[in-house]
């Protein structure tokens, strides 16, 4: 069933100066969002109602903006998509400011915590600190749930006006079992709504909430709001999640309650702190007229979507500066002029609209997205106009703002992508180029352990598999991985010779890698075995650290190392250029496991 509460309300007139195709667009991002992730055209067909060929222009654009990838008839969300919600989030400043003291709560606690914001009458997750266990409980970040199943929603519902209880009221009539919210079971059994409304009165009168398996069995939670200093009003809601083999609600209540609170009173230092340093920094502020590089839309810092870095090629816009913000319109051009009919121009402006807002931006006039994308004032207008009539954006008088709706374009999936899940589609690409096997692989002691592999079909071929281990000294993948480690970090293993042409002179190994951390690669020649000849280069987190690295693995008749460095090693930095752009959108509010 399509989720109706990210529609417009029956009977909502659409604005004459709406952009159809952004409209179409977004229809076609939440689809994808609700089945996963993953949907044929054919389905998507059948979902939206729109017409095949719609659908296919829709998919072509996404794809151009590096938003989605083409996989055969599949249209496969990409992690790039992940910069509309990361606009959001970063506007709202909440994640950063209040992460790591949930962070610090759940490891303090061994319970997963989460923070959670109001969204109409449902609330969103913003921030999930999960514990690793068997039976796991958390929800995505950017999942929507109906607020009378959860702990969160009687203290968000403290704050209704009657608008707002009436908005919820239709919803539950609509939508008794709530199958309009994927995220949550299917209600097993009918609720009166004064059930709810008697939750809110306690949670007014309390300050804090319990969900006692309302999601569904064996969940219980226990939550506080955050609220703004100066306003008193919610900014988010802190909640304690378990499962009744470890607490009852009650006992989540009395054992967990009081250092919950106490976690909540230091955030709201964190944010009256926040306040008075953007306080003390108005009187500093320029004119925001330098909004130039839409955020990291066209900045480069993360080369993704419209907009460059190291990949490059048709997919990127130039990077913009302050001085030349019209970066988006020149690429939305170039790729109509390459594309024709297929690129819809409107749609890739309108979305790219949504990453104007960001840290330092949550409020932005017309003017200020304007200048930001570099569009015209009357595109920007209609954007806005329509991002509005679908519940993206909010306006109070001539400012905008993101809404908490902004996540429900293909976050949720998303934020549980793996590191090899994003360098799957890198790797296949760069093994058809070179006609060779590609593979990552992380670091596990004084191993390494693969985690992704692409081989071409060969007679002969390199084989390695998925979850294979090697000594990482003698290979490649290791060097790399291990030259990023200070000298006292480096595993100590008992250096044998797998060939005889193997390094295994501790001094020599030592050299070896100084250089490979100088040259920012490593090549291996028949030093794991006979006749293999590898080149490696490392992938780094935002922070620079290095959490993995990729190769490229051939028989040594096939490439001198000449030609290794000559012809392999670009392409090889290349791709992981692209899987470091895609880990550094995906790992901005969430992490990025591994393996």
């Amino acid at each position: 069933m399509p989720s109706t509460h990210l529609t417009p309300a029956p009977g909502a007139v659409v604005p004459a100066e709406a952009v159809a195709p952004l409209m179409r667009g977004i229809t076609v991002l939440r689809r994808l969002t609700e089945a996963g992730g993953t949907s044929s055209l054919s389905g998507l067909e059948r979902s939206t109602g729109l017409a095949r060929s719609t659908v296919d222009r829709i998919a072509a654009t996404l794809a151009r903006m590096g938003y989605v990838r083409l996989d055969g008839r599949d249209v496969v969300l990409a992690p790039r998509l992940m910069e509309l919600g990361n606009a959001y989030l970063a506007a709202l400043r909440l994640p950063r400011l209040l992460g790591a003291r949930a962070d610090a709560l759940a490891d303090e606690l061994d319970e997963s915590v989460s923070l959670a914001v109001g969204d109409r009458d449902g609330i969103r997750f913003i921030h999930q600190a999960t514990r690793r266990r068997a039976m796991s409980l958390s929800f995505r970040i950017g999942d929507l749930l109906p607020v009378e199943r959860t702990a969160p929603g009687p203290l968000f519902a403290t704050e209704w006006l009657p608008e707002d209880w009436a908005r919820w009221r239709e919803r539950r009539a609509a939508d008794p079992g709530d199958r309009g919210f994927p995220a949550v079971p299917a209600r097993e059994r009918a609720t009166r709504d004064e059930e709810f409304e008697k939750r809110t009165r306690e949670a007014r009168r309390r300050g804090w909430a319990l969900d006692d398996q309302l999601i569904e069995p064996g969940l219980v939670a226990v939550s506080v709001p955050v609220r703004e200093h100066g306003t008193g009003r919610i900014a988010c809601v802190v909640s304690v999640v378990s499962h009744t083999s470890r607490h009852t609600a009650s006992s989540l209540r009395d054992t967990l309650l009081p250092r919950l609170r106490a976690t909540v009173h230091a955030m709201e230092r964190e944010l009256r702190e926040d306040l008075d340093e953007d306080l003390g920094d108005v009187g500093d502020l320029g004119d925001v007229g330098d909004l130039g590089d839409v955020g990291e839309a066209l900045s480069g810092e993360t080369s993704g979507g419209p907009r460059g870095g190291p990949r490059g090629g048709p997919r990127g816009v130039p990077a913009a500066s302050p001085a030349a913000p019209s970066g988006l319109a020149l690429w939305t051009g170039a790729s109509k002029q390459e594309l024709g009919r297929e690129f819809v121009e409107s749609l890739a402006r309108g979305l790219t609209v949504l990453t104007s807002f960001g840290e330092g931006r949550a409020e932005l006039t017309l003017t200020e997205v304007a200048r930001a994308t570099g569009l015209a004032r009357a595109t920007a207008r209609r954007a806005l106009i329509t991002l509005e009539h679908l519940g993206y954006v909010g306006a109070h008088g001539r400012t905008f703002h993101l809404t908490p709706r902004v996540l429900a374009l293909g976050f949720p999936p998303l934020s549980h992508t793996t590191l090899p899940q994003i360098a799957a589609p890198h790797l296949t690409e760069l093994a058809r180029r070179l006609h060779e096997s590609a593979s990552l692989a992380v670091l596990a002691g004084d191993e390494i352990q693969y985690t992704a592999r692409v081989a071409p079909s060969r007679i002969m071929s390199v084989n390695v598999t998925v979850g294979g281990r090697l000594p990482a000294y003698a290979t490649s993948l290791g060097r790399v991985m291990l030259a990023d480690l200070a000298p006292d970090e480096r595993p100590a293993p008992d250096l044998r010779a797998p060939t005889s042409r193997t390094v295994t002179e501790p001094q020599a190994l030592t050299a070896v890698l100084d250089r490979v951390r100088e040259d920012g690669y490593a090549l291996v020649d028949e030093e794991l075995e006979e006749g293999l000849r590898s080149v490696a280069v490392p992938v780094r987190d935002r922070t620079g650290t290095v959490v993995a690295a990729v190769n490229v693995a051939m028989h040594s008749s096939r490439r001198t190392p000449e030609q290794c460095v000559g012809e392999v090693l670009p392409e090889l930095r290349a791709t992981a250029s692209a899987i470091e752009a895609d880990l550094h959108v995906a790992g901005r509010f969430t992490r990025v496991p591994p393996t």
